[in-house]
């Protein structure tokens, strides 16, 4: 097969175009993912936020790709808001890509204004994670700062992206029109263990706008949600209602988790966390169902 080199992107005669070893035969998608490799070069050297979801787990692959490990670093944001479990599969996804993973501890937690959680957190979250990607950044000679964006964001109630727009974070895969189904379908294609990966906000989103949110509760989040996953509820939240947990996932699993004896174990483990209450979500798992209590007025997006 007859191959034409193009800025190391090879096109078979066949129409399929290869990045690296990637196939990719959509069209649409070959000129986004090639406008999101050149964004890339242009920068030369990034550090990217990396969370271990689908959206940085694909910028980290693509940027790895277009500048090779030694111009790229996955930088993990630590704090009682990131799960362990979140934390170690970041640990684990750099290591299979042998780039370079440097963990920093950000200090939202010191900021009142993100304590009282507002409908605008995640700006308050985004501005600690800035400033600390900041001084990470001027120790390795201004390597720019770059987080895992999708078009689709733009249409959800996503107050962190003023504060990525105040301080000229690049967002690649925006940039070059990607969407979330985009970025899943190359992340499929390139064979990354993230792209059928349900989203996974931090654990503050599991709180009412309004409620306080302490290391404590937090915690308490945390070993509810490990456990659900432990016996087999891999989406799930739990919602922190002072002490009542809201459990939501699928609908199509509601039956099983009311079986009785799996409603003990539940009742009986979440209890234990502190919970005196454990009620179950009859709409089942909605990705931010608590901004549901947020008018149009406060976000600028309609709510379901």
């Amino acid at each position: 097969m007859q191959e034409v080199e193009q800025r190391g992107v090879s096109t078979p005669s066949g129409g399929c175009r290869e990045y690296g070893r990637i196939c990719v035969s959509n069209p649409g998608l070959q000129a986004k993912l090639a406008k999101m490799r050149d964004i890339l070069r242009e920068l030369k050297r990034v550090a990217v936020g990396f969370s271990a979801g689908v959206d940085s787990t694909f910028l980290l692959k693509v940027a790895v790709d277009a500048l090779g490990p030694a111009n790229v670093v996955a930088v993990t944001a630590d704090s009682e808001s990131l799960t362990r479990a979140e934390l170690d599969e970041a640990r684990k996804l750099t290591a299979q890509m042998g780039v370079e993973h440097a963990i920093v501890r950000t200090d939202e937690m010191d900021d009142p204004n993100y304590r009282a959680n507002p409908a605008n957190r995640c700006y308050y979250c985004k501005q600690a994670l800035f400033r600390k990607l900041d001084e990470f950044s001027a120790q390795r000679g201004s390597m720019v700062m770059v987080i895992g964006v999708n078009t689709d964001d733009f249409a959800d109630w996503r107050p962190g992206l003023q504060a990525s727009k105040e301080k000229g974070v690049r967002m690649p895969a925006a940039e070059a029109g990607m969407s979330k189904a985009d970025v899943r379908e190359l992340s499929r294609e390139m064979g990354l263990p993230t792209h059928d990966k349900p989203s996974s906000p931090c654990l503050a989103s599991r709180l009412p706008y309004g409620e306080e949110i302490t290391p404590e509760k937090l915690t308490q989040i945390e070993r509810s949600e490990a456990f659900l996953h432990s016996i087999g509820f891999a989406v799930c939240r739990v919602r922190h209602h002072g002490n009542m947990a809201r459990i939501e996932v699928p609908t199509d699993q509601i039956e099983r988790l009311c079986e009785p004896a799996t409603r003990a174990r539940i009742d009986a483990a979440l209890r234990e966390f502190g919970y005196q209450y454990v009620a179950v979500d009859i709409r089942g798992f909605r990705s931010g169902s608590l901004n549901e209590m947020l008018s149009p007025s406060q976000t600028g997006v309609q709510t379901k």
